[in-house]
C-alpha cells in the first residue's frame, strides 16, 4: 500500500545573485506544488520551468551520486536531490524552504558556485592519485582486504563540496587545504600500494595550511551526505604523521597535541597556561624555561593582555588550575590506561568498526585503529 501523501504547496525562498549584473543579492520566492517525498531539487526545477527560466542551479544525476547539486537548505549544506521537501519544511522556522548557494566558494550565479576556484584547487594540492611503487609487479598489485576496507570510507566521497561549504577553518583562513582534500589525501596515505606515504604526510604536516589547521568543529562530519567524516580522516592523518612516522613539524602541531594529552592525563582538566610553554619548550613542567617557549610567550603577550582585561582569564586561574577530586582523576587516568594499553590503535573509520548502534563487529573487518 502506497502511503505517500498527495501534492501540496511549498514556498521556496531562493537566494539570487548574478555577479556580472553589478546588483546586490536578493531573495526570490516561488510556490511550487509537489508531493512531500519529492526532492528540493525537483522543486527548484519546477520553479525554473514554470516561473523563471533564469534561475541558476547545477544538477545532473538526481540520485545523490554525482554531487553536482550541493546547496544550503535552511542553512544546512547538502544535496538538493537528496533532501525531501517534507523534511525541509519541518526544519524551517517560518514555513518556507530557504535555498542558498554553498559557502566558502565564490558564486557564479544564484545557486551555482565556482568549485574550480576552491574545492578542486584544494584537491589538486594533495596529489590525488596513486604513486606506484617500483619495481612494478608483472601482473597486479596484491592488496590485503583490511587495507582496502581502511580506505573505503574516504573512497565514498562524491566531491559535492558540502564539507567545504561549512568548514569554519576555511571561513577564517581560506588558505586551509580543507576537509575534502585532506580526506582525499588519506585515501592514498592509507593505501599500501602508494610509494610516498611518508612524503605525503610530511608535506601536509609542514604546510601551515595543512592537517594541523583543523579546529575539530565537526561541521564537515555533519555536512557530509555520504558518511565520509572528513574530520576523522584528518585525525588519522595526524596519527600516522606523529605516531607512525614521528614527524616533528615546524608548525608545532604534533607537540601541541602531545601537550594536550599529557595535561589532561596528569590533571584531569586542561591547564591552558601550561599549554603554550609545553608545546614550544618541551612536554613537561620545565618547558616554560626553554628559549622557544619564552619567545612564543612574548609574541603572545597582546592576546594574553586582552584576555586578562576582558576577564576571560585571571592570574589566579593561570597560576593555580582547577583540580579534580582524586577519585575523578583516577577515572580519567583509567581511560588513558585502557586506550594506551591496546595493542592496536582504534580506527575512526565507520567501515572498520561499524556504526555506533551495531552490537556486532563488521564481519572480517580490521581491528587496527586510531585514538
Amino acid at each position: 500500500m502506497d502511503t505517500r501523501k498527495p501534492p501540496q504547496d511549498f514556498t521556496l525562498r531562493l537566494r539570487r545573485y548574478d555577479p556580472e549584473s553589478g546588483e546586490a543579492p536578493y531573495w526570490d520566492e516561488h510556490t511550487i506544488q509537489l508531493e512531500p517525498h519529492r526532492s528540493v531539487l525537483e522543486g527548484i526545477l519546477q520553479a525554473k520551468a514554470r516561473f523563471d527560466g533564469s534561475i541558476g542551479v547545477r544538477c545532473s544525476c538526481r540520485a545523490a551520486i554525482c554531487g553536482s547539486c550541493g546547496v544550503r537548505v535552511n542553512g544546512q549544506p547538502g544535496l538538493a536531490c537528496h533532501t525531501h521537501l517534507g523534511d525541509a519544511i519541518k526544519r524551517s522556522t517560518d514555513g518556507k524552504i530557504t535555498v542558498e548557494p554553498m559557502g566558502n566558494m565564490p558564486v557564479i550565479k544564484d545557486l551555482i558556485v565556482d568549485m574550480d576556484a576552491v574545492h578542486w584547487k584544494k584537491i589538486h594540492r594533495v596529489t590525488p592519485w596513486l604513486i606506484g611503487k617500483t619495481p612494478v609487479p608483472e601482473r597486479e598489485y596484491i592488496v590485503d582486504r583490511e587495507s582496502m576496507v581502511d580506505v573505503t570510507q574516504t573512497m565514498a566521497c562524491i566531491q559535492c563540496g558540502a564539507c567545504v561549504s561549512d568548514c569554519l577553518s576555511m571561513e577564517v583562513d581560506p588558505g586551509f587545504i580543507g576537509p575534502a582534500a585532506l580526506a582525499k589525501a588519506y585515501r592514498f596515505v592509507g593505501d599500501p600500494r602508494d610509494a610516498e606515504q611518508a612524503q605525503r604526510l610530511k608535506d601536509l604536516a609542514e604546510d601551515p595550511n595543512g592537517l594541523y589547521n583543523c579546529t575539530h568543529c565537526f561541521k564537515c562530519v555533519e555536512a557530509c551526505p555520504k558518511g565520509v567524516a572528513p574530520m576523522n580522516q584528518i585525525m588519522r592523518l595526524r596519527r600516522r604523521a606523529g605516531a607512525d612516522h614521528h614527524i616533528d613539524d615546524r608548525n608545532n602541531g604534533h607537540r601541541h597535541e602531545a601537550a594536550f594529552v599529557t595535561l589532561v592525563k596528569d590533571g584531569g582538566l586542561l591547564h591552558e597556561a601550561e599549554l603554550l610553554p609545553r608545546s614550544y619548550g618541551g612536554n613537561s613542567w620545565f618547558g616554560k624555561f626553554a628559549p622557544k617557549a619564552g619567545a612564543e610567550l612574548v609574541d603572545s603577550l597582546p592576546a594574553i593582555t586582552k584576555a586578562l582585561l576582558r576577564r576571560k582569564v585571571t592570574p589566579k586561574a593561570a597560576l593555580f588550575p582547577h583540580k579534580l577530586a582524586k577519585s575523578d582523576l583516577k577515572n580519567v587516568q583509567r581511560i588513558y590506561d585502557e586506550v594506551q594499553g591496546r595493542e592496536d590503535r582504534y580506527e575512526l573509520n565507520l567501515y572498520v568498526v561499524g556504526d555506533d548502534k551495531d552490537n556486532e563487529p563488521v564481519a572480517g573487518a580490521a581491528e587496527g585503529s586510531t585514538t
